[in-house]
């Protein structure tokens, strides 16, 4: 019979892992074909990051100007109805009324010219 001897069991760390799945084997990150790869991930996860806080300052300015915006379309409504109410003839008429201006009962006369008589 076999005397029991002590097995190490190999443990598969998650670094140990990424080296087999990069085929980082026996390679250091300083090379510039890693760096030039890192530096870049760092760059876009910096613009991911700006681009995230940069959205959230602009929905944050919407909001605050959404009420601002819903009062002024409720006075450009009241204001353009006012004026479609005064641009009626029978209104324009009623203001002139002071300065003695008044409609005209006659209609305007039409000129009509031959076109043999035309010089051109």
């Amino acid at each position: 019979m076999r005397e029991n001897s002590y097995k190490p069991i190999k443990k598969i760390t998650l670094f140990g892992q990424l080296e087999k799945k990069l085929r980082l084997n026996g390679t250091s990150l300083n090379t510039p074909y890693y760096l030039s790869r890192l530096f870049y991930l760092f760059f876009l996860g910096l613009f991911y990051i700006w681009n995230a806080h940069y959205h959230e300052k602009m929905l944050h300015k919407v909001h605050q100007l959404q009420p601002i915006v819903g009062g002024l379309r409720v006075k450009h409504m009241r204001l353009q109805s006012s004026y479609m109410f005064d641009r009626k003839q029978s209104e324009v008429a009623k203001k002139v009324a002071p300065l003695a201006i008044y409609e005209s009962k006659v209609p305007p006369y039409t000129i009509k010219a031959n076109k043999k008589s035309d010089p051109y």
